[in-house]
Parts: C-alpha cells; sequence; structure tokens
C-alpha cells in the first residue's frame, strides 16, 4: 500500500487502519463516485469515457477525457461532498463486515443481552456492538420481556445478505440450557461428562441425559452439584424456574426408560422394539407422578429415549393376564 504524507491522504490512512479499509479501495471508489456525480450534473452521455484522478495532496479531483482537463470551474465543492459520502458508506461497510465477522464467531454460544424495544412480536436486544432479534419463534411462551430485561441468550445464526444482515437469539432453544450447564460444570467442559441427548419444553421443564467413560465419575452428580448448587446455578442464569431434570445415560433401554421418568420407579417395562413402544408398569399411586402435570413427564421421557412411553397401573396388567 503506498502511503502519502499529506492531510487528505493520512486522514485516508486512518480511516483505513482504524475499520480495516483498503486506503486504494476507497481511492478508486471517490474516482469512480466523482465520474458518476460529473455525468449526473452536467447531463454527460454515459457512453463518453472520462478519467478521474484525485489529488493526494489537497483531495481535489480533476477530470479528464482523452488526456485533455475538462474539470468545470466550481467543480471542487460536488467532489468533495462525493468523496465525503463514498467515504461515510465504506466506513458503514467496514463496520457491517466487522461486527458480522465479530458474531460469526459467537454462533452456537451463549450471549448476554438487553431488551430494548419491540416491533410488533419481534423483541430487539442489544448486544453491544449492535442489535440482535428474538423472534417469536425463539420467545418462550410464559416470559415477558420487559424493556432494560438483561437476559442469557443463544446466538442461534448470523444471517448476511448483500445490505442487511440479522442476529437471531433464542431462548428456547435446548442448546441454550447446554451451554449453561458446560459454563457451571468443570466436568462438562472438560470432556469429562457428556451431555447425550437434551429435551425442551421451554419455561416449564427440561430433561437431560448425561454420560462418563471415566472410572469414578458420577455424570448426573457432576451436573447438580453438592446439595444441587450447580442445576440452581442453572436455572438462576437461565432467568426463569423451568424444572430440569439429569437422568444418567444408557445403553439399556429398560434401564435408561426407568432413568428418563424417575422420579417414578416401574414395577415392570415391556418393550416392543419394532414399534418403539414401551409399557411401563406401575403401582397406582405412582401413575399420576410418572404422568406428570398435562403429561409432562413421560411427553419429554419419550422425546429423552425415542420411545412412545405408555404408562398404566400394574393392577391392570394383572387383570387382563387372568381373564
Amino acid at each position: 500500500m503506498t502511503i502519502i504524507k499529506s492531510e487528505f491522504a493520512l486522514a485516508l490512512n486512518q480511516i483505513a487502519t482504524e475499520r480495516g479499509i483498503s486506503l486504494e479501495e476507497v481511492i478508486s471508489s471517490i474516482e469512480e463516485a466523482v465520474k458518476i456525480a460529473y455525468k449526473k450534473e452536467y447531463h454527460i452521455e454515459e457512453m463518453e469515457e472520462i478519467l478521474v484522478k484525485i489529488d493526494p495532496k489537497t483531495g481535489g479531483a480533476r477530470l479528464f477525457q482523452e488526456d485533455k482537463d475538462i474539470t468545470p470551474p466550481g467543480f471542487g465543492r460536488i467532489a468533495a461532498q462525493t468523496a465525503k459520502q463514498v467515504i461515510i458508506q465504506k466506513i458503514r461497510e467496514a463496520e457491517k463486515k466487522s461486527v458480522v465477522q465479530h458474531f460469526k464467531k459467537l454462533e452456537h454460544s451463549l450471549i448476554t443481552g438487553r431488551v430494548i424495544r419491540f416491533d410488533g412480536k419481534i423483541a430487539y436486544v442489544d448486544i453491544g456492538r449492535t442489535e440482535a432479534i428474538l423472534p417469536p419463534s425463539e420467545q418462550i411462551r410464559n416470559e415477558r420481556y420487559y424493556p432494560n430485561t438483561r437476559l442469557i441468550f443463544y446466538l442461534v445464526e448470523v444471517i448476511d445478505v448483500p445490505g442487511m444482515y440479522k442476529i437471531i437469539l433464542s431462548r428456547r432453544d435446548e442448546r441454550l440450557i447446554q451451554e449453561l450447564f458446560k459454563r457451571e460444570v468443570p466436568e462438562l467442559a472438560q470432556g469429562m461428562v457428556e451431555i447425550r441427548r437434551i429435551v425442551r419444553e421451554a419455561g416449564e421443564r427440561t430433561k437431560i441425559a448425561v454420560y462418563s467413560k471415566e472410572r469414578g465419575v458420577d455424570p448426573v452428580g457432576s451436573c447438580v452439584g453438592q446439595k444441587g448448587i450447580r442445576i440452581q446455578s442453572v436455572i438462576h442464569s437461565l432467568g426463569i424456574d423451568e424444572k430440569i431434570d439429569v437422568v444418567q445415560w444408557s445403553d439399556d433401554q429398560k434401564t435408561f426408560i426407568t432413568n428418563a421418568i424417575s422420579p417414578s420407579k416401574p414395577i415392570e417395562i415391556e418393550i416392543h422394539e419394532e414399534e418403539k413402544l414401551a409399557n411401563i408398569f406401575v403401582d397406582s399411586e405412582e401413575l399420576s407422578l410418572i404422568i406428570g402435570r398435562e403429561g409432562q413427564n413421560i411427553r419429554l421421557a419419550s422425546k429423552l429415549t425415542g420411545y412412545t412411553l405408555k404408562a398404566q397401573p400394574k393392577e391392570e396388567q394383572e387383570t387382563a393376564a387372568k381373564s
């Protein structure tokens, strides 16, 4: 890059350095913009070849046609305004590029933001260098997003299209819970414990299946923490009273189903592998516990295990067997 020690060039060099814009690119853009402004101002045919040269000492523009200087008197004012507009545009483009690159690196991670306004049902969130959006599809149904409320979000995606970009946040995504656990549980961050599967009804309940191949490491205990301190930290960071069940993964389907429906304890489980169906027989007093409020516990356990789980009292199985 050629650096010219003049007030005009030094100003451009400063902009180029701070914003990461090529100096040659800015000069070339100014020359092209000045040419367009000249043709528009003086009604010049597009076909005519015009050469624009920027004076590096003054920033002034001269126009040439077939090596003849055709710069009109007083054209310097138009050229200066045009150069200013080009520089502002280049700065905006550079800032956009910088913001997109910065947040692209943060995709699929946690980010803290402050709700600033609503446009219809879309919430706009200040995330530091720019605004992001929380679409209705990524909002928790029973959560209210008041202006100036600070929350932790999951950065789903940065959409970069010509002329604009969108940063999409989520409060519903299962990975929000997953990343909160990674932040609170060193064993997860170090790879000693793995989250094998996670299902969620946002704002209500989440079930997480965890596993460890390290001998002596209790994956459930690691995630729950002593006296539940780690799981409580996750709920506190989430900012909403959502119930979280951490269960142990098992390759044995009956064991995994038993873990998934906890705290209820089944008497017997009948698995029909082809239909991906499991009949669970329990004591009558356990039935409401295994089903959960509005069927939530057994519904989430079904999603977690990949089996349709049907719970019924043990007495019904015995009656059916006698008949």
